[in-house]
């Protein structure tokens, strides 16, 4: 039986930057690092969430041909790749923090039916909504997919 997700994989150009990313503009933790085969996964989640991670996993990593590793980072790098929703209890105060902290919003706080929502990239070109729920429902907006074309 299905208990829930554990983690999500975000799709990384530079590990490193990414790493830092996460940690220094977002405030997460490290949650692991391990090495193997000769591949490096790196996972990083929320400090209030500890039971859900992030990680973070090279575009040309093991089983992606060389052909597919090239398509998919430059898809990541376009913006094309959403990432997921980041909750927070005040949409525009964290969109004040993270802006303050260097995160490049690609939308503003906009209302909408379910919330307050912001649209950013990670420095590899994901997209994240960050978003601050009102009722129930999802809070991506129509412009999620617009926010990059």
């Amino acid at each position: 039986m299905i208990k829930g997700l554990a983690a999500a994989t975000v799709w990384s150009t530079d590990q490193e930057r990414d790493l830092r990313f996460f940690t220094e503009k977002l405030g997460f933790e490290v949650r692991g690092d391990v090495t193997e085969g000769g591949t490096r996964r790196i996972t990083v989640g929320a400090k209030d969430q500890p039971d859900v991670g992030l990680t973070l996993v090279p575009t040309d990593g093991p089983g992606i041909d060389s052909g597919s590793a090239r398509a998919l980072a430059g898809l990541v790098r376009k913006g094309i790749l959403g990432a997921g929703v980041l909750r927070t209890d005040d949409c525009r105060s964290a969109y004040e923090w993270l802006v303050e902290r260097g995160v490049e919003f690609l939308q503003e706080p906009r209302e909408g039916p379910h919330g307050t929502e912001a649209v950013f990239r990670d420095e590899s070109g994901n997209r994240y909504s960050l978003a601050e729920e009102r009722g129930s429902g999802p809070v991506l907006s129509r412009e999620w997919s617009e926010v990059c074309d």
